[in-house]
């Protein structure tokens, strides 16, 4: 049996998510901000989960920009529109069985905006050179946690609703070690968002998820399950590494 069919995966369920946030949590969720500086430490247990790494894709651009609340482009300060989308990452280390928190890792996150538009490239369809919107990387705690504040994602051409993660740790077994795989949502929640400003300007979106012929490679197990908080939406997701 490989790890990837052992029945080791949990969803967070509400209560789960409120045990997360803590007692301080709760009053940031009442308060309205996604401030994840101002979130409780976890008290869940960890989750090793292997997941399916998939393409990184053309538009990753090694900005390292060390940040948690990855909206605004810092070239001019301002803040990409959306519904707002708070992100934690649980990181962890399999190894003959053994499942442990991975610390001092290096998690990247990036997406398109509302229009469908990455940062920081040159496309045929658009030219965002100098701009750094919607990227950002953290680096695990001793819990394995990185957290991030964003927005919902749009969509373009071709693809699925998604946010591509990148996973970089220091050298094990005298090798540096890197996944990279993408993240999905339910259709029906991405419809109930994009029917709003500003994801509605872009149209209606020409793929879903099973249209999608990189999500067919394994997103079902890559799924995130957002909860709904009070200006946008909030998810936590473990990814565990099967590393020496």
């Amino acid at each position: 049996m490989t790890f990837e069919n052992r029945p080791v995966e949990r969803l967070l369920s509400r209560r789960d998510v409120l045990r997360y946030l803590g007692a301080t949590g709760a009053a940031w969720l009442m308060a309205g901000s996604l401030d994840p500086r101002r979130v409780a430490a976890s008290t869940l247990g960890l989750s090793c989960v292997v997941r399916p790494e998939q393409m990184e894709g053309p538009y990753f651009v090694d900005e390292r920009l060390n940040r948690s609340d990855i909206r605004s482009d810092p070239t001019d300060g301002r803040v990409k529109p959306g519904t707002p989308l708070a992100l934690t990452l649980l990181i962890s280390r399999l190894n003959a069985g053994d499942c442990q928190p991975l610390a001092g890792a290096q998690v990247d996150i990036w997406h398109c905006d509302a229009q469908g538009l990455y940062s920081d490239v040159q496309d045929p369809g658009f030219n965002t050179i100098g701009q750094k919107f919607l990227r950002g990387y953290q680096n695990t705690n001793e819990r394995g946690e990185v957290r991030f504040v964003t927005v919902y994602p749009g969509w373009y051409p071709g693809r699925t609703v998604h946010i591509h993660v990148k996973i970089r740790t220091t050298p094990v077994a005298k090798r540096n070690f890197e996944f990279a795989s993408q993240l999905y949502f339910d259709d029906g929640l991405t419809d109930r968002v994009h029917t709003a400003h500003p994801y509605a300007a872009n149209g209606p979106r020409t793929a879903r998820n099973q249209h999608d012929w990189i999500f067919r490679r394994g997103g079902d197990r890559l799924m995130l399950v957002p909860t709904t908080v009070a200006d946008g939406y909030a998810a936590s997701f473990a990814i565990g590494l099967q590393l020496p």
